[in-house]
C-alpha cells in the first residue's frame, strides 16, 4: 500500500507536538529459554514476579493515559499445552543453528504442567486488550528469529498468519510488530503489509545497534554505556523522517531501551534516569519523536524499584504534557498520525 506523499505538510509541522512512544516485548519465558532453563527457583520467581507487575504497569499506563504497544508472542495466548499443540502453524523454522528453536525447546524441556504460567498467559492478554490506551501488537507467534540461517520467507508468514489469527478471535486486529532480537529484516515487510501490519519498530541509526544474529563484545560494551552516558546523541525525530518509506508499514525507530533498576550500580540508576528523562524533555520541546521500550520481564528481579522508576518517567510525561503539549501514542497512532499528516 502506498503512502500518499505528506512530506510538505510534516515539514511544516516538524516543531509542532512532540510525540512519545512506549513499546514493550511481552515474552515471558520464550524470549529467555536460550539463556534460561527454569529449573533454578531464581529464574522462576523471575517470571512469577513478571506475571505480578504488569498488572501495576496497566495500572500506571490507565492512570496516565500513556499510549503503550504491547508487542506480544502469539504463544501466550494459548490457554494450555493442548491449544499449543493444536495452535502450531503450518510451517515451523528450520533453523541451521541448534538451541534457538522455541519448538525445539519444548522438545527436550517439555511444559512445567498443563497451564504452564511461564509460557501462557491467556489472562494477561485480555487484561492489556481491556486496559485503556493499550495497543496489543505482536512479537511473532513463535518468538521467530528473522535473520537466522535456514529459516525462509514462507516460514515467518506462516508463523506471523497464526499470532494474527488468534488474536482476531480475541477481537484484535494486528497492526504493528517488533521483530524478536530485534532482527529487522527489510525483506519481510512485504509479508507484514500483507497482513495488515502497518508500523515497525526498528533499531536506533548507530552502529551499535545494527541488527544481528548476535552481538560483539563490543557492540554490548557500547550499547550498556550508552544507557547512562551519552556516547552517542540521540536527537527527536521530525515526522518526515519517519516517512522515508513510499510503502506500508512505516518504520519506528526506537530511541532507548530501558534498562531495570540495579542494586550494584546504584549510581548508574540515577544517570540512566537522568538520561531518559533529558531526552523527554527535548523531544517535548523540539516537537519531536521519542521511542522508549523494554521486556515487561525486565522488571522481574527488583519489580517494586523498577516500578518506582515507571512512575517518575509517568510524571515527568505528564509534566512535559501540561507544559509543551507532548502526546503519548501507541504505534499505531503514530502512522496513522503521521500519514494524516497532524501536527
Amino acid at each position: 500500500m502506498k503512502i500518499e506523499n505528506k512530506i510538505d505538510t510534516l515539514t511544516n509541522n516538524q516543531y509542532g507536538r512532540g510525540v512519545f512512544n512506549i513499546s514493550l516485548d511481552f515474552e515471558l519465558h520464550w524470549g529467555c529459554f536460550e539463556s534460561m532453563d527454569l529449573k533454578s527457583s531464581s529464574q522462576q520467581h523471575y517470571f512469577l514476579n513478571t506475571r505480578k507487575v504488569i498488572p501495576q504497569m496497566l495500572e500506571i499506563f490507565k492512570e496516565n493515559e500513556l499510549h503503550v504497544t504491547w508487542a506480544t508472542v502469539g504463544m501466550l495466548m494459548n490457554e494450555n499445552i493442548d491449544e499449543w499443540e493444536n495452535n502450531k502453524p503450518a510451517l515451523l523454522p528450520t533453523y541451521q543453528k541448534e538451541g534457538v528453536s522455541a519448538y525445539g525447546w519444548i522438545d527436550e524441556h517439555g511444559f512445567s504442567n498443563c497451564k504452564d504460567v511461564f509460557h501462557f498467559a491467556p489472562d494477561l492478554v485480555d487484561k492489556i486488550i481491556a486496559t485503556p490506551f493499550q495497543e496489543f501488537a505482536t512479537h511473532t507467534y513463535g518468538h521467530y528469529y528473522c535473520l537466522e540461517e535456514g529459516q525462509t520467507p514462507d516460514q515467518f508468514k506462516s508463523d506471523l498468519e497464526k499470532a494474527c489469527k488468534l488474536a482476531k478471535n480475541r477481537g484484535v486486529q494486528i497492526r504493528s510488530l517488533v521483530f524478536p532480537r530485534n532482527q529487522f529484516n527489510q525483506f519481510y515487510l512485504k509479508i507484514c503489509a500483507d497482513l495488515g501490519i502497518t508500523s515497525v519498530r526498528s533499531s536506533p541509526d548507530i552502529w551499535y545497534w545494527e541488527p544481528a544474529t548476535s552481538s560483539t563484545i563490543w557492540k554490548r560494551i557500547f550499547r550498556g554505556a550508552d544507557a547512562y552516558f551519552k556516547i552517542q546523541s540521540i536527537q527527536p525525530i521530525a515526522f518526515k523522517d519517519l516517512l522515508k518509506r513510499e510503502n506500508l508499514p512505516l518504520l519506528l525507530p526506537a530511541s532507548r531501551l530501558y534498562r531495570p533498576w540495579s542494586p550494584k550500580i546504584k549510581v548508574l540508576n540515577y544517570f540512566k534516569m537522568k538520561r531518559i528523562l533529558n531526552e523527554m524533555t527535548f523531544a517535548a520541546v523540539h516537537g519531536g519523536y521519542y521511542h522508549l521500550w523494554w521486556h515487561p520481564h525486565n522488571f522481574g528481579f527488583h519489580p517494586d524499584e523498577c516500578i518506582n522508576e515507571l512512575k517518575t518517567i509517568a510524571a515527568h510525561y505528564h509534566f512535559l504534557k501540561n507544559k509543551h503539549g507532548f502526546q503519548s501514542l501507541s504505534m499505531q497512532e503514530t502512522v496513522s498520525k503521521i500519514i494524516n499528516g497532524e501536527s
